[in-house]
């Protein structure tokens, strides 16, 4: 048995659409064309469908009813699927209930309005989520100072060892570097003046006051920070987090807190570190290539830095310690249930730190310039 597809007219001004035979993909369907044309001629505002012919059926009938539908639907004909199988009304109303996905196509641009407006809410949304971040990290801490906070004694360790001791080794090669930098782009220009003494007040002063705070945060941010998120990210794919919340726990107290009183704690010793090995890497380039002795370049060194300045370098560390941890946790706990998200999620951290210590740098330097520092 073949195949059918007829269009019955019915008065005044309806139509049905009246199927026979096996309706199944792998025996070859008719097109729906000819019967749009047969429609379109006839000006129905009425269809209906009489399935009592079909002897088999499958995904093939369904797609086609739903082509039906669609340019009905687009013409404003109202339709009737009475006369459809159960079966097919079924998958047709599933197929509707969920959106078709639109992955790999590319339709018309948005006007640059309605995409401006999208970049405003999107950003709105991320400073208010921030925002929250941020209080509820101020909660914990309350919680810690009123002895309430719970997390274990034992993950602040793990998390001040990661922080501190592993770190010295790429802290100490960035600073030395750094230094020797400075040291040498200082000493080429100090020299045509013959004032090459002066390279050490230009390493220290620059070691304590910005550098050697910033390149500690920086490290950290891409070494810590990415870390911190790929394990909240991890931990919220095989939905430990849930968990905690499940059992009663906050997931701020838990997990962040260790890890934002980590950072707070071992971001001024690293950044002290940093000073001093980025003042003996430009020792270096002053005595190996300067010509100066080791008691001239390190007396030079101890006239030009004060006690302010190491203070100076210490409160930004702090600062920059809070906000690295925070943008760690925060990224790690948006981050989707996936490996690709996990990785997002941790180059995103490093991003988000990274921006904010640029800012909050020079937001420092405009205080402490009002404040005659």
């Amino acid at each position: 048995m073949n195949t059918t597809l007829a269009v019955r007219h019915q008065e005044p001004d309806g139509a049905v659409l009246e199927f026979g035979g096996p309706w199944l993909s792998q025996r070859g369907l008719p097109e729906p064309s000819s019967a749009f044309e047969d429609l379109r001629a006839a000006g129905v505002s009425h269809v209906g469908f009489d399935a009592r012919q079909i002897t088999a059926w499958d995904s093939g009938l369904v797609t086609f009813v739903l082509k039906v539908l669609g340019e009905m639907a687009a013409r404003g004909v109202a339709t009737d699927r009475a006369g459809l199988p159960d079966g097919v009304r079924r998958l047709i109303a599933m197929a509707e209930a969920v959106p078709e996905r639109q992955t790999g196509r590319t339709g018309a641009r948005p006007p640059w309005l309605a995409r401006l407006g999208a970049r405003a809410i999107a950003t709105a949304t991320a400073v208010t989520v921030g925002l929250a971040f941020l209080g509820e990290s101020l909660l914990a801490l309350g919680a810690l100072v009123r002895r309430r906070a719970r997390f274990r004694i034992s993950d602040l360790v793990l998390v001040v060892q990661d922080c501190g001791p592993r770190a010295l080794g790429i802290v100490s090669l960035i600073s030395f570097l750094i230094g020797l930098i400075l040291a040498f782009v200082g000493a080429v220009q100090l020299q045509q003046f013959g004032a090459s003494i002066f390279v050490a007040n230009l390493v220290a002063i620059a070691m304590t006051r910005e550098i050697g705070c910033i390149m500690t945060a920086i490290v950290m941010a891409g070494r810590t920070g990415a870390a911190f998120a790929a394990q909240l990210g991890t931990m919220n794919t095989n939905q430990e987090i849930d968990a905690l919340s499940t059992m009663g726990i906050s997931p701020m107290e838990f997990l962040v807190l260790p890890r934002m009183l980590a950072l707070i704690a071992m971001m001024p010793l690293l950044t002290v570190y940093s000073d001093l090995v980025g003042i003996l890497g430009g020792a270096v380039v002053g005595i190996g290539m300067l010509g100066l002795s080791p008691t001239e370049y390190f007396e030079q060194t101890r006239a030009a830095v004060h006690v302010s300045d190491f203070l100076i370098g210490i409160t930004k560390s702090s600062v920059f310690g809070v906000v690295v941890a925070l943008a760690g946790c925060l990224r790690g706990m948006q981050s989707g249930r996936s490996a690709a998200a996990v990785g997002l999620a941790a180059t995103s951290a490093v991003v988000t730190s990274i921006v904010w210590l640029i800012v909050l740098d020079g937001i420092f330097a405009v205080i402490l310039n009002v404040l005659g520092f």
